[in-house]
């Protein structure tokens, strides 16, 4: 007899019911990640490293995959001395790059996470074209159709207790009109936000969530000369109603919780991690 979706849905729910029989509310079971094989994207440096070093930290297998090799070896060794890292120079944007990706997640994977990204300010009267059509492409397209591409691998092992987690990097500037003249990079980021809520919708049935974090003012590559100006870490600092930029626990933990047991009912969701900064009206 074929497998319907409403036999899935019924060794789902016994699945399930197993599970919440052994329920465990300790914070070492809600949050653990102990075995999972995860991948992230722009993983050798920024909110990416931050969010690998808190997988492996916690038990996981980490690949990270990034653009240049000398980076991506100083990561990759750096965060060996964590746990079980790899990695893989790729570039999430084209073709050749998520065939490089798939290769390296064919024994499996339990956790995609769409970190790659890339934020240029526009005059708003001199937009560059190809410019903006590669944000698009980086920011929207590449994390639609990697997830795509490795959907075998996250389905193969989820279940409805357990299943596959996809999370993306989006940001506050998708949620809220910054400062800076950052048009297209905003607009992607709010793109993005809508499909994790569209891709979340479609691969419920499938065993795989799909959730964003926002992240607010961390240390990155993106942030890291304006940080560096006179006075100006000061200034964000005041501007944030928790009165201080954001760390690298503070962007692991939000991992861990969506991609541990804590997060297994949580499915389409935009989550600001920015200090209070898309509810400030000013």
């Amino acid at each position: 007899m074929p497998d319907t979706r409403a036999r899935r849905a019924r060794k789902g729910a016994n699945d399930l019911w197993q599970a919440w029989a052994m329920t465990d509310y300790s914070v070492g079971n809600l949050f653990r990640v102990s075995g999972k094989r995860a991948l992230v994207t722009g993983g050798s440096r920024g909110i990416g490293h931050m969010i690998a070093e808190g997988l492996l930290a916690n038990g996981a297998r980490v690949t990270i995959a990034a653009r240049g090799t000398e980076q991506l070896g100083s990561a990759v060794a750096e965060l060996s001395a964590v746990g079980d890292c790899d990695g893989v120079v790729a570039d999430v944007a084209t073709p050749e790059g998520r065939r490089t990706m798939l290769d390296a997640t064919a024994e499996g994977l339990d956790i995609l996470v769409n970190n790659a990204g890339m934020a240029v300010p526009e005059s708003p009267t001199g937009a560059d074209a190809e410019l903006s059509a590669a944000m698009l492409s980086t920011n929207v397209t590449a994390p639609l159709l990697l997830t795509q591409a490795l959907l075998p691998a996250l389905t193969d092992a989820a279940t409805a207790a357990d299943p596959a987690r996809v999370v993306m990097v989006g940001s506050i500037d998708g949620i809220r009109v910054p400062a800076t003249s950052l048009f297209t990079y905003g607009a992607s980021k709010a793109g993005l936000h809508s499909l994790t809520r569209h891709l979340a919708h479609a691969l419920a049935a499938e065993h795989v969530t799909v959730n964003a974090i926002a992240p607010g003012m961390f240390e990155s590559a993106m942030t890291e000369r304006m940080l560096a100006a006179p006075g100006m870490q000061e200034r964000i600092e005041a501007s944030i109603p928790l009165g201080r930029i954001g760390s690298p626990a503070d962007m692991a933990a939000a991992v861990l919780y969506l991609c541990g047991r804590a997060g297994a009912y949580l499915t389409g969701a935009v989550i600001p991690v920015d200090g209070g900064v898309s509810t400030n009206h000013q």
